[in-house]
C-alpha cells in the first residue's frame, strides 16, 4: 500500500480507539455556553445583553436565556449582522468576521450570509478529522484507504467583496484545507469551482474512469444523479464496474430511505451510508457507526444547543414561535419529540432559531434524526401533517406499490380546501387515483389530526404523477440546480405559484 495510504488507515484506527467510545453531555454543553460567553463578553453584542453579569451568576444558563431571545435570521440580521457584513469589528463576535456562508435552504428566500469565523473553521476541521476515523470501524478492505473522496459539491469559486468575502460554504473550507488532504479530493479545484452543474456534470462524468472513488458525499439528488448517468455513458451494470472500491456514502440533510432503490439498482455490493448533518451555521452531529439509527450531537464543537418542543403552544398555525415558548437543554429532552432546535455558535450566531426540526432518538447517547423544517408542514384546517408523516406514508405507499418516490413535492391548495400531491416515477401506466387512496388511508393511520381533518373539513386529496427529470427541470429554472440545493418537500404559497407555472407549462 503506498505510504499515503498507510497513513491514512494508521491515522484514522489511532482517531478511532480514541473517540469511538466517548459519550459527552450536558456538562461539556454547559462549558461550551461558559466558553462563548467569555470569548464574546467585550463585544457589542455581549455587553448589549450584559454577558459579564451572566458569567457571574450561579446559574448561567437561566441567566443567559432571560437575557437573549431566541432570534430568526431576519431579526438577527436587522439588528446585527448587517453591521458585521459591513465590516465593524466585535460585533456578535471578537475581531472582524471575513468570511460568509450563502444558504437559502429549501425554503426559496434570497440567500441568507452566515458568518464563518476561524473559530468556526476551526471546529469543522477538528469535527472532519473524527468523522473520517468512522471509517475504521466499517471493517474496509486495505485497497479503499488509497481511494480518493469525491464531493458532490457546490462552486468553490470565493467573491471577494469590500468588506468580507462569501461564497459556498464548500469553498471557504476547501481555502483552509491541508495540502495533505488535496490529493484524495475530487474532482479538483478547477471542476469544482465551476458555477454551471450541467458543465460540472457532464465532466465529471468524462473524468470517472481516471478516478479510483472510495467515498462519494453530498446531497442524494445529485449524487444518484451523477452516478446513474456514468452508469449509462459507459453502458455498464453498476457504477462498481468503474468505481470497484467504493464503499462509503456521506449524505446528509435529506431522508435517505427514498433513495434506497436508485443506489441498490446501479451498487453491484454494498455501500455503507454514513448520515451528518453539516449546515452553514455549523457541524452539528454525525452518525456515529453505521448500524445505528441516529446522528451523535457534537457537544463540545463550539456550539451550545438549545430545543423547542414543535408544538401549538410554542407555534403557531404558520410555524411562527410564540414568546411564551420555552427552551430545553439536551439534558432535558425526549425521545420521540420534534424539536426546533436553536443555537449559539463560535461564529457570534445568539440563540438562533435555524428552521431544523430533530428527534432524539437515544436521549442517553444524544442521538438525533432530522424530521423535517418548522415551515414544511401542512395545516390548512388543524390537520398539522408534518414532513415526517408524509415521508412514513411514501415510504409505505412504496413498497405497497413496489416503487420508491425519492422525489416528491406537496402543497396546500387553499381555494379547494385539500392536499395537492406531485410524485416523481418512471412508471407509466400507474393509476394515480388508487395510489393516492392508499396513501390517504395510510396517513390517517399515522395521523390522527389529519384523520379528523379529512372526515369532516379536508377535502380528497389531488395527485399527479411526473417523471422525475421534471424535478431536476423545475431546480434549474430558478437557477438552483445542483450543489447542497434540495427540492423543497412542501411548498409554500409563493413556490407553489412557481412550480404549478412550470409544471402546466412543461
Amino acid at each position: 500500500m503506498p505510504l499515503i495510504g498507510r497513513l491514512l488507515k494508521t491515522t484514522t484506527a489511532v482517531s478511532y480507539r480514541k473517540n469511538a467510545k466517548k459519550t459527552l453531555g450536558y456538562k461539556h454543553q454547559l462549558d461550551v455556553l461558559g466558553y462563548l460567553l467569555s470569548r464574546a463578553k467585550s463585544t457589542k453584542f455581549g455587553m448589549a445583553h450584559r454577558f459579564q453579569d451572566i458569567l457571574n451568576t450561579s446559574n448561567q444558563l437561566s441567566k443567559f436565556q432571560k437575557n437573549l431571545p431566541v432570534t430568526s435570521y431576519d431579526e438577527f440580521y436587522d439588528k446585527w449582522l448587517k453591521y458585521s457584513l459591513l465590516g465593524e469589528k466585535d460585533n456578535t463576535w471578537r475581531g472582524r468576521i471575513k468570511y460568509y456562508a450563502l444558504s437559502s435552504g429549501t425554503t426559496g428566500s434570497p440567500s441568507k450570509r452566515i458568518p464563518i469565523t476561524v473559530e468556526m473553521i476551526r471546529s469543522f476541521q477538528k469535527t472532519s478529522i473524527r468523522q473520517l476515523s468512522l471509517l475504521h470501524g466499517l471493517d474496509l478492505p486495505q485497497s479503499f484507504f488509497n481511494t480518493s473522496l469525491l464531493a458532490v459539491g457546490g462552486s468553490t469559486k470565493l467573491n471577494y467583496k469590500e468588506t468580507h468575502v462569501e461564497g459556498d460554504l464548500s469553498g471557504i473550507l476547501k481555502k483552509h484545507t491541508s495540502f495533505i488532504v488535496s490529493p484524495f479530493a475530487k474532482p479538483g479545484p478547477r471542476i469544482s469551482g465551476m458555477t454551471d452543474w450541467n458543465k460540472k456534470l457532464e465532466i465529471m462524468v468524462k473524468k470517472a474512469p481516471k478516478w479510483d472513488i472510495g467515498i462519494i458525499a453530498g446531497v442524494p439528488s445529485w449524487c444518484l444523479l451523477l452516478m446513474e448517468r456514468i452508469v449509462e455513458h459507459y453502458e455498464l451494470e453498476t457504477i462498481h464496474d468503474i468505481w470497484p472500491n467504493l464503499h462509503v456514502y456521506v449524505h446528509g440533510g435529506v431522508f435517505m430511505d427514498p433513495y434506497l432503490g436508485r443506489l441498490n439498482k446501479i451498487s453491484k455490493h454494498k455501500i455503507n451510508l454514513l448520515d451528518t448533518y453539516l449546515a452553514s451555521e455549523g457541524y452539528f452531529g454525525y452518525q456515529n457507526e453505521g448500524h445505528r439509527k441516529g446522528m451523535k450531537l457534537l457537544m463540545n464543537n463550539g456550539i451550545f444547543f438549545e430545543f423547542i418542543p414543535f408544538n401549538s403552544e410554542y407555534f403557531d398555525e404558520y410555524g411562527k414561535i410564540k414568546p411564551n415558548a420555552e427552551a430545553y437543554t439536551v439534558s432535558q429532552v425526549k425521545e420521540g419529540v420534534d424539536y426546533a432546535i436553536v443555537i449559539s455558535t463560535n461564529a457570534g450566531l445568539w440563540r438562533y432559531l435555524i428552521g431544523d426540526l430533530v428527534r432524539f432518538v437515544d436521549t442517553e447517547e444524544y442521538e438525533i434524526l432530522i424530521t423535517g423544517r418548522i415551515r414544511q408542514f401542512l395545516s390548512l384546517c388543524g390537520e398539522h401533517l408534518s414532513l415526517g408523516n408524509i415521508n412514513q406514508g411514501l415510504l409505505e405507499t412504496g413498497k405497497k406499490f413496489n416503487l420508491q418516490f425519492s422525489e416528491f413535492t406537496i402543497y396546500a391548495d387553499i381555494e379547494n380546501q385539500c392536499h395537492s400531491w406531485f410524485l416523481g416515477t418512471s412508471t407509466s401506466d400507474l393509476d394515480a387515483d388508487v395510489v393516492m387512496k392508499y396513501l390517504d388511508g395510510v396517513l390517517c393511520s399515522l395521523n390522527d389530526d389529519y384523520k379528523s381533518a379529512r372526515k369532516y373539513s379536508l377535502g380528497t386529496p389531488k395527485i399527479k404523477i411526473i417523471p422525475p427529470e421534471t424535478f431536476y427541470g423545475y431546480m434549474q429554472s430558478i437557477g438552483k440546480i445542483g450543489s447542497q440545493n434540495k427540492m423543497p418537500r412542501v411548498l409554500n404559497t409563493e413556490q407553489a405559484k412557481l412550480w404549478l407555472k412550470y409544471v402546466n407549462e412543461a
